[in-house]
């Protein structure tokens, strides 16, 4: 048990508390002994973020979030109000924060946990270029925060990657693969060999201009019409109506659903042949892997590499409508290797990739950092 289980207090800042997370952290509240304390703030109006003001294992303490300019401008800051009152209430033994320099209170708590002999855990996408004309600034400041941390945990392996090419100590970098969901707990639903007449392609997530709902409208209207999908589009937003006046005009076969949460969102998997997210964002793939489905999606932040691969789907350029078109007909054409990517993708989800792998990692970090501190 002591392998599955941390026996210190944790402390874990966030900048914003997004509701996908909420499983993660109570998921890690259940292996910190000591309790798991989240200090999180409000995210900017604009942002879209779906938050959530509530978890059943973890502490939420509230920060006050103070923001200078835009998360999509090069002088974007923002600063945490009570991060050091919630320290000293709190005082863990090991702090995780998020590895972003931009948040200017994080370096505040840093060196508040250094000064007391304890640790810090950086967590984060990675180290990815940076241009414009503040690039070599932020890229300084970049390398001297990371490099202030006792440990980091990447998203993904290129993430890990950009990590050791800072300089960072390897064996103190670990890979947790993002996951938004725990291990599937009931097998796939069954799918014959072939097609039930047309193939059917879904897409869910909620529908603004970044998800690039129309991309996958105008790649199905392409097709050859003997393999033009039935495609079901499920979610809500900003887009809709413009989406569906333009599925109206050039692919009437979208089923416009709605929105779909918990198991209201069951029988859309087990009716779909393949699940695309064309845009940006990626929080239902991993639903759609633990109900057998090959997958294809736009190519992003590293995250999705290990997730998505050869053996059950395809990254394609983003914005790119003749590599998805080229794509969706060569997945629509071959129904019986469908079924092989999504037996693939089961397995992935269900032996490498879920919430309780990664709350494994981030223990073994805790863990690995107390045999240093003796």
């Amino acid at each position: 048990m002591i392998g599955n289980t941390y026996s210190g207090r944790v402390g874990l800042q966030q900048r914003v508390l997004p509701s996908y997370r909420a499983a993660f952290f109570d998921a890690l509240a259940k292996a910190c002994l000591g309790g798991l304390s989240v200090f999180a703030g409000k995210q900017l109006q604009a942002e879209g973020i779906d938050p959530t003001g509530r978890l059943q294992y973890a502490r939420y303490v509230q920060a006050q979030n103070y923001y200078f300019s835009d998360p999509g401008s090069a002088l974007f800051m923002c600063w945490q109000g009570g991060i050091m009152h919630w320290l000293n209430q709190w005082y863990p033994d090991v702090l995780i924060v998020e590895a972003n320099p931009r948040y200017l209170s994080t370096r505040q708590a840093v060196t508040w946990m250094h000064r007391r002999g304890r640790s810090v855990i950086g967590w984060g996408l990675g180290a990815p270029p940076i241009d414009g004309f503040l690039a070599g600034l932020q890229r300084s400041a970049r390398s001297r925060f990371i490099n202030s941390m006792d440990a980091v945990v990447a998203y993904s392996r290129q993430g890990a990657e950009q990590y050791r090419n800072l300089g960072f100590p390897p064996e103190r970098v670990y890979v947790a693969s993002n996951a938004v969901a725990p291990a599937p707990a009931t097998p796939p639903p069954p799918r014959p060999q072939g097609f039930t007449g047309r193939g059917c392609v879904l897409f869910v997530g909620r529908l603004q201009s970044r998800k690039r709902v129309d991309l996958l409208l105008e790649a199905c209207s392409k097709l050859p019409p003997a393999v033009q999908p039935r495609l079901l589009i499920v979610g809500d937003g900003p887009a809709r109506s413009a989406f569906e006046a333009l599925a109206g005009d050039i692919y009437p076969r979208a089923e416009f659903v709605g929105a779909r949460h918990g198991t209201k969102l069951e029988p859309y998997f087990a009716q779909a042949d393949l699940f695309v997210l064309p845009g940006t964002g990626g929080l239902a793939i991993q639903q759609a892997m633990a109900h057998a489905l090959p997958v294809i999606v736009a190519q992003g932040d590293g995250t999705q590499d290990d997730l998505v691969r050869p053996e059950n789907g395809w990254q394609v350029p983003p914005d790119n409508l003749k590599v998805l078109t080229f794509v969706l007909r060569v997945a629509l054409s071959n129904p019986e290797k469908l079924r092989q990517m999504g037996d693939a993708s089961y397995r992935i989800v269900s032996e490498e990739i879920n919430l309780e792998k990664m709350v494994q990692v981030f223990v073994r970090a805790l863990n690995d950092l107390a045999k240093y501190q003796r």
